[in-house]
């Protein structure tokens, strides 16, 4: 048994995690299952330690109302460590941000898919996911559900994407119209 290296009994030992998940004051994160932005946003800066994604509330508004369930950014039991869940979808795949341990600074966290046997890379950061999500909701002609992302996105969706552009490119499929527009 050794003690004072940080294991005791072979196992390591808490106090390597922040002092902000055990604490009991006004300084705690306080996650619920109506978990907003604003808790993501917290959990990226005090725990994360990492500069949040600038539109992550549009991004969180929009799977919103795509039809996902919005998680507390500490729901992380059976996910890889490495993942900030953002939102599961019916399917039960959860849309989250990919935290590198260590990341260069001012590289955007990557927006990630993780399944039941992996994890697959959805966006290289929030801004392409809005982007696609938007594009996916005008080839689908349905307006009322694509009137409300439109209308979650933003100023930010009107700089990303105008109706109709998927349909004036007169590329038949989304992803190489998207992976075209990745590279302009």
């Amino acid at each position: 048994m050794k003690i004072g290296g940080g294991v005791v009994y072979g196992a390591p030992r808490a106090t390597a995690l922040p002092k902000l998940l055990f604490s009991h004051g006004s300084n705690r994160l306080r996650c619920s299952a109506s978990s907003s932005s604003t808790d993501h946003v917290s959990f990226i800066k005090d725990v994360a330690t990492s500069k949040p994604p600038q539109n992550l509330s549009q991004l969180m508004k929009m799977l919103k109302i795509r039809g996902d369930t919005i998680m507390s950014p500490g729901a992380k039991q059976g996910l890889i460590p490495i993942v900030i869940p953002l939102a599961r979808n019916n399917s039960g795949a959860i849309t989250a941000l990919l935290r590198w341990p260590t990341a260069p600074p001012g590289m955007e966290m990557p927006v990630v898919e993780v399944r039941k046997h992996g994890v697959w890379l959805l966006a290289k950061n929030v801004d392409q996911l809005i982007h696609r999500i938007l594009v996916e909701a005008d080839t689908e002609n349905s307006s009322e559900n694509s009137d409300e992302l439109f209308h979650a996105s933003g100023d930010l969706g009107e700089k990303l994407y105008t109706k109709g552009d998927f349909a004036k490119s007169q590329i038949s499929n989304l992803d190489v119209y998207l992976l075209k527009q990745s590279v302009k």
